[in-house]
């Protein structure tokens, strides 16, 4: 079942994994799917479904609904913190009753508006006047399911009502002269579920069924017994609604029975009823009764037919969802449904409801309720003239209002003078040509992106259809789909065609990334301009992007294309340093980090990064900044990336960078510095041959290994070195030259002789 479009106040909204590839079986379906588009949007739904907005949304962020009731003139929304809230039919939020500890599980109102009796499961019963500051509280050692107000608890003095909960008992009270007296009116037989009352009869349900009981005549009228095989009330609740004063309707598990009630009073000049002799029995007659295809959720007349709200448990639990009322984890509850049956149940209309959190809830987190008929006889089962029926589906976080949709300009056909939901639909049968009228645009286009055709929806909107302003609307809806989704690479590289050049819808999207810890994969598609936004935001997406490994590329590419003056980079260094002392920096890190040093004037760190990174235009930069007496900190690294050009630098800012700086590191190196040591040596021998004399010595090693051609004209230039240590490398390495040489020096000329000898 595909659900109907639901929005909030004229925004539309429906309440995070990788994208998949689709199969060639899924691609199959989903053309099928698309090919049948144009059918699927002849059933749109004729019925408008609307979030009830004004305070509703606020109020529900920090609780839960759990029950609600309707007046001629305001609306009464329990929730599951104890609190009665006084609504207008916009949900604007009246007045508010603390009245409870606990959830708040019945509430019934008088038929002038003026009280209000509400029962929670803190086992209180509290009866509030909305316009005085008369307040009744009850107080019981058991929780209370059930309250039903006299509907003349205002005009008359005895104050009646009733109520009941787990102790079983449906307790009838009324003010006597000394104070309240309760009766019990039936014990016995389980918890009492629900109660209702119109008129003199009160209707209540218990473990074993229904029972009726007429406060006129002081007698009980009939028993109606449970149906068989449904769940326990506890899981399952039954639902009692009074269609006129002689008509009750009885949703319970998959059963609807409708009972109508004949009953004998005289009513007298002041309004009372007057006890009829006990002979003249009432009479009651099950006139409709059938079984549903779904749990029953809530039910309502409509006419001469019935609103159900239906639950569908998941398909594979079935009746197993209702073994435990503790919500499943799995969330496989399927989305409620409203059917529009007739009392032979041949249904008239089936729509699915987008409510959110639909998977969690049970059936008994569902309620209905709709506007109370006008007329002096408590509604008399007629909608007035210009009335039209309204219908409210509540689940813990959500209101929904349900009415026919009908284009205003047609008003003038009388349409909303029809009594009937048959007479309704066959109106719209034999006036095909204003079929299109009943549902508007923003109507349709929402239908399309609840049966997840955005693209369709996008170019409705791009069309010119509807409001300006829907364009934003379409795109918050099409990204909130990905996202639930969690389709999060494809609602990023929407983003530039749904959100344009509106700088707040961009900012607000970017927070909402950050906050799902997605923002890495829109920061490629953030605008620079047109529009260009907050410099925090840039900051915050650069900063996504440095503490994720993965995104490390992204964030140097980004840090080299965004011009610098679009953010600070103080706050991107600050996060990135941390991360230099542990183990899953990366270079492409530290060359980001680089980059935004020199951005931010830091051109020493920036330095000592790329010669780290042994990046190859650290010699340019070196000049370009002036940074040459930081080499010394990093001769290794240059030597390794380009000896040539380091040992250049390090002989002609030699008075900057000391031999004895350059020795230490090369040697500290060990090996695979060795051949840098003697290059540089030799080259500030053939400067300045004292500069280095005291590493002569090791030249004389040094020229030994690497170039012993030109070891012979350095013993004969130098006169820093030590000549014994001299003749025993010669000796080692057999250069017989420079060993004839040395012993000459020493004075030691037979030797030398020797040598040249042999």
């Amino acid at each position: 079942m595909s659900p109907i479009p639901v929005t909030e106040n004229g925004v539309d909204g429906d309440d995070e994994r990788d994208d998949d590839d689709v199969s060639d079986d899924e691609e199959d379906e989903a053309e099928t799917e698309a090919a049948g588009a144009e059918e699927e949007e002849e059933d749109e739904p004729r019925l408008k479904y609307q979030r009830m907005g004004g305070s509703v949304p606020t109020l529900l962020s920090s609780d839960s609904a759990s029950c609600i009731a309707i007046a001629e003139r305001m609306i009464a929304l329990g929730t599951h913190g104890g609190v009665v809230h006084i609504l207008d039919f916009l949900g604007n939020q009246v007045k508010e009753f603390p009245a409870h500890s606990a959830a708040v599980n019945g509430l019934s109102f008088d038929i002038e508006a003026e009280y209000i009796g509400s029962c929670s499961d803190d086992g209180s019963v509290v009866v509030s006047s909305l316009f005085t500051d008369e307040k009744r509280k009850f107080e019981y050692h058991r929780p209370m399911k059930a309250i039903a107000l006299d509907p003349e608890y205002a005009r008359k003095a005895s104050r009646r009502f009733v109520a009941g909960g787990l102790a079983g008992q449906l307790m009838f009270y009324s003010k006597k002269w000394f104070g309240y007296q309760d009766q019990v009116l039936h014990s016995g037989e389980g918890p009492i579920h629900a109660a209702t009352w119109r008129n003199s009869l009160i209707a209540w349900a218990n473990d074993a069924g229904v029972k009726i009981y007429d406060a006129a005549n002081n007698q009980r009228v009939t028993f109606i017994e449970r149906p068989r095989g449904s769940p326990h009330p506890e899981l399952l609740l039954p639902h009692l609604v009074w269609q006129d004063d002689s008509l009750l309707v009885i949703g319970w598990g998959t059963s609807i029975k409708i009972a109508s009630i004949r009953i004998h009073q005289d009513q007298g000049a002041n309004g009372a009823y007057k006890n009829s002799p006990v002979s003249s029995m009432n009479k009651v007659d099950i006139v409709a009764s059938f079984q549903s295809s779904y749990f029953i959720s809530g039910i309502a007349p409509f006419g001469d037919s019935l609103v159900v709200l239906a639950y569908i448990p998941g398909v594979d639990d079935g009746e197993k969802e209702f073994s435990s009322t503790v919500p499943s984890r799995q969330g496989n509850a399927q989305r409620p449904e409203v059917h529009v049956v007739t009392w032979n149940n041949d249904e008239l209309a089936t729509d699915a409801l987008p409510v959110n959190g639909f998977e969690h809830y049970k059936a008994k987190d569902y309620c209905l309720a709709h506007t109370p008929f006008s007329g002096s006889s408590y509604g008399g089962g007629q909608w007035a003239a210009g009335d039209e029926p309204l219908y409210y589906i509540v689940s813990p976080k959500d209101v929904v209002i349900a009415k026919p949709s009908i284009h205003s300009e047609y008003q003038s056909f009388n349409f909303i003078e029809l009594r009937t939901l048959s007479t309704f639909i066959l109106s719209i049968l034999l006036a095909q040509s204003l079929v299109n009228y009943l549902r508007d645009t923003e109507d349709h286009i929402n239908w399309l992106l609840q049966h997840g055709w955005h693209e369709k929806a996008l170019a409705a909107v791009e069309a010119g259809q509807g409001r300006s302003e829907l364009r934003e609307e379409v795109g918050t809806r099409y990204l909130d789909h990905l996202i639930v989704e969690r389709k999060y690479a494809e609602a990023a590289a929407l983003c530039p065609k749904l959100l344009r050049e509106s700088a707040s819808a961009w900012e607000r999207w970017v927070f909402h990334f950050a906050q799902l810890r997605q923002l890495p994969v829109l920061v490629p598609f953030m605008p620079i301009e047109n529009p260009r936004l907050k410099d925090t935001v840039y900051e915050l997406g650069l900063m996504a992007l440095a503490t994720s490994p993965a995104y490390h590329k992204e964030l140097l590419s980004t840090v080299k294309s965004w011009p610098p003056g679009l953010y600070s980079s103080v706050p991107v260094i600050t996060t990135i340093e941390p991360q230099l002392k542990t183990t899953s920096v990366t270079d492409t890190l530290k060359e980001a980090l680089a980059e935004l040093y020199v951005i931010d004037g830091q051109y020493e760190k920036a330095f000592s990064l790329f010669a780290d990174l042994m990046k190859p235009y650290v010699f340019n930069f070196i000049e370009k900044h002036n940074l040459h007496y930081a080499i010394r900190k990093k001769v290794v690294q240059l030597m390794m990336l380009d000896s040539k050009c380091t040992v250049s630098l390090l002989i002609q800012h030699r008075d900057l960078i000391t031999p004895s700086d350059v020795v230490s590191q090369l040697v500290e190196a060990g090996d695979k510095c060795k051949y840098y040591l003697h290059i540089y040596l030799q080259s500030l021998f053939e400067i300045n041959p004292h500069a280095g004399k005291e590493y002569h010595d090791m030249q004389v090693e040094l020229y030994a290994e690497y170039d012993p051609k030109m070891l012979l004209p350095f013993l004969r230039s130098s006169q820093h070195y030590m000549l014994e240590k001299a003749y025993e490398i010669c000796l080692r390495r057999d250069l017989l030259r420079e060993q004839v040489f040395i012993l000459g020096r020493m004075g030691n000329t037979k030797e030398a002789l020797a040598v040249i000898i042999n």
